[in-house]
């Protein structure tokens, strides 16, 4: 078998066996006596064979560990903090996202009907999307919801015509692309002039939406909304879009002789470790170092410290959540080791980048090349190790991929109509019935009743063409009744 190094900005691991504590939830622990992992001091064995695979594994302490930092750190700056759904969502995370005192993002009508499942305030939840339709903007606004950013031309009028329709004034953020050119790969990068998000700052695009917006009663602008990408580790990128925003808000404010916009929407987009050489920052230090930007630019221009918030999604989910698999088949092939896991339809809506690490596997001889693929015969992510103390996969064991992204939203846009979610309870109490997807009678929303320690979520089949999936057919708003 051909043997290939690793890149040379990859440090080997001394024992490639190992967990890196940065890229798994903080209570995963692999047992001396056998090598099984433990997440939450549940065997992922005992998990795997009560939820079946592959199961997503939530661990709570982890999770809201994450929430709290985020929230703690940017409180003691005055700013605000909201969970950016799309990373990942169930009735149960919106529950604890809510408990913690975080705001919520949602991006379509199902994330919506979540929140609104698990009763989330509505005064602190922000629509977000590039193209929100108008029955999910009109929910919004019979929702209640806090704030709704508006991304496009097309969105003033739709949500105009809603709030004259309703009587209703909604209050509106716009979104600015800033032409700030983040320090993260090209594709998930989303400030830049050519992209499909929001208004343009050079272009005099956000200038226009501002003076359309003022013009409509039904709409209150009360701030900017800026993201300049995903995975983003030095912090100077969101400092220089502060900056920007910032004379934004001066130019509005000397044109129409008003009291500037009092708030201020960084976005998310933190960076998380996918690798041994990842570093993430702290959320104390992101807090500080945009505090400080944005005291310093308000203090040139002459302006009144806005209210800052930031929308983490990623950071909080991304290292609390792994992914359970059984391998299928093994097979040596052109000198590579080909481990098949899953199956075609529970591959096809998996999003975001994951990292992969394989569990509880008898020691045989070491493996230098690797490829994963799911049963339709499309190789999904290569992972290359040097030689050394590898474990090779055989057939029905268990395999972890850690480190979730942005993307579940695509597996779970109604978070509960393709998955068949049951929470593992410490001690197995309640397991297989009080799930985020599952309601008690008389259950309507609120706090749920037992404390768990790890939720596991597993996708169901295949969905036909007349199932109703929302990823197979698009978004859509569940209905009444069925859709839980």
């Amino acid at each position: 078998m051909t043997t290939t190094s690793a890149p040379a900005w990859l440090r080997s691991p001394d024992d490639v066996n190992a967990l890196l504590p940065q890229l798994w939830p903080a209570t995963v622990r692999r047992r001396p006596s056998d090598g099984v992992l433990t997440v939450a001091g549940l065997d992922i064995r005992d998990l795997a064979g009560e939820y079946g695979t592959p199961a997503y594994l939530v661990d709570e302490a982890d999770f809201r560990a994450r929430a709290r930092a985020f929230h703690d750190a940017f409180a003691a700056v005055g700013a605000d903090v909201a969970y950016a759904g799309k990373a990942f969502l169930c009735t149960e995370v919106a529950r604890w996202v809510g408990a913690d005192g975080l705001g919520l993002d949602v991006c379509t009508g199902g994330e919506l009907a979540v929140a609104q499942r698990a009763g989330f305030p509505a005064e602190r939840l922000t629509l977000h999307g590039n193209n929100k339709s108008s029955a999910e903007l009109d929910r919004a606004l019979v929702a209640g919801v806090g704030r709704i950013v508006l991304d496009s031309a097309d969105e003033i009028v739709r949500l105009a015509h809603l709030c004259e329709r309703r009587g209703i004034r909604a209050r509106v953020l716009i979104r600015v692309t800033t032409g700030v050119q983040a320090a993260t790969h090209d594709y998930i990068a989303t400030a830049h002039e050519d992209q499909k998000f929001g208004f343009s700052l050079t272009g005099g695009d956000a200038a226009e939406a501002i003076r359309r917006i003022r013009a409509l009663p039904g709409l209150e602008l009360v701030g900017l909304h800026s993201h300049v990408g995903s995975q983003i580790f030095d912090p100077g990128g969101f400092e220089v879009a502060a900056r920007r925003l910032l004379g934004l808000v001066r130019a509005v404010a000397d044109e129409h002789g008003d009291e500037p916009l009092p708030h201020l929407c960084l976005g998310g987009g933190f960076g998380i470790a996918y690798t041994s050489q990842d570093t993430p920052r702290p959320p104390a230090e992101l807090a500080a170092a945009m505090a400080a930007a944005i005291a310093a630019g308000c203090a040139e221009l002459e302006l009144p410290v806005p209210r800052l918030s930031v929308e983490p999604g990623r950071a909080i989910a991304g290292p609390s959540t792994f992914t359970l698999y059984e391998v299928g088949t093994v097979k040596d092939a052109g000198g590579r080791r080909y481990v098949a896991v899953g199956r075609r339809d529970e591959r096809q809506h998996q999003g975001g980048a994951v990292r992969r690490c394989l569990l509880g596997h008898p020691r045989l001889p070491p493996i230098d090349r690797r490829s994963s693929t799911g049963p339709g015969g499309r190789q999904a992510l290569r992972i290359r190790r040097r030689a050394g103390q590898g474990r090779v996969p055989a057939r029905r064991h268990r395999r972890g991929r850690s480190t979730r992204g942005a993307g579940h939203r695509r597996l779970l846009p109604l978070a509960g109509q393709q998955l068949q979610p049951r929470p593992a309870t410490a001690g197995g109490s309640g397991a297989g019935r009080a799930g985020p997807g599952y309601r008690a009678p008389g259950d309507r929303g609120g706090p749920a009743p037992a404390r768990r320690l790890v939720l596991a979520l597993r996708p169901r089949r295949s969905h036909g063409a007349g199932s109703g999936c929302g990823p197979c057919l698009g978004t859509r708003s569940p209905r009444p009744g069925r859709d839980r």
